[in-house]
């Protein structure tokens, strides 16, 4: 079991109100699959997302990845969680524009505390693994919205993490590089590598081999029959 929630509720507070976001979410990824949560906007689908990344804690609950016991960690103790554990991949790609695809695939091993030598070697083997070893001195507005989302995806991989965890990592492009993200994720989960991906296209859902549905902060299950359809 690489990922287990428990009794998760998620709150915010507005002015003197108190807004439930996340209700008694119950989840467990065994390690290797390749999970689909989808909900349509404001179903708390995001907020789920950030607590799974350790980018957010739930407002009780418990909550297991990996081994450890995230909510009873200290914070830097989380971020080393998060750094080994998990690759993020975002609708929006979050590179940074002045630096070439190699620098920015190479990034979270700073954090890693490779050495540079290595660090380059990595990313780009990284880069090779998604068909961009051509492009590796290319910055992000030298390439197409499809090319920047396979340096997110060899960026979320470079440190080898056990979860890809996928926001919406379609919703920027056009069909044909939509298709060539989504095989790549079917490749990556073949090695081994567990997928976890957001998003509220059901075309996009129906690649993983598990759908889970949030509405209103509440998920449920399909059957398999439900997910062919």
């Amino acid at each position: 079991m690489i990922l287990k929630m428990e009794h998760i509720y998620k709150d915010y507070i507005q002015g003197k109100m108190i807004v439930p976001v996340l209700k008694d979410i119950n989840l467990e990824v065994e390690e290797g699959e390749y999970v689909a949560i989808m909900g349509p906007s404001g179903s708390g689908k995001s907020t789920l997302m950030n607590i799974i990344g350790c980018l957010d804690k739930p407002t009780k609950g418990t909550f297991l990845l990996d081994g450890q016991r995230v909510l009873e960690q200290k914070d830097n103790q989380v971020a080393s969680v998060r750094l080994r554990s998990i690759g993020f991949v975002f609708q929006n790609f979050q590179l940074l524009p002045r630096l070439s695809a190699l620098d920015n695939v190479a990034l979270p091993l700073i954090y890693a505390g490779i050495k540079k030598r290595e660090r380059r070697k990595r990313a780009k083997l990284a880069l090779e693994r998604v068909g961009l070893g051509d492009r590796l001195n290319f910055v992000p507005n030298q390439l197409s919205g499809g090319q920047k989302q396979r340096v997110a995806i060899a960026r979320a991989m470079v440190n080898n993490p056990k979860i890809l965890l996928a926001d919406e990592p379609t919703g920027a492009l056009d069909s044909k590089s939509s298709h060539q993200v989504m095989e790549l994720f079917e490749e990556l989960n073949h090695e081994g590598v567990t997928v976890i991906m957001i998003t509220h296209d059901a075309n996009v859902a129906k690649c993983a081999k598990r759908i889970v549905d949030i509405f209103d902060g509440e998920i449920s299950e399909r059957s398999r029959k439900e997910e062919a359809v």
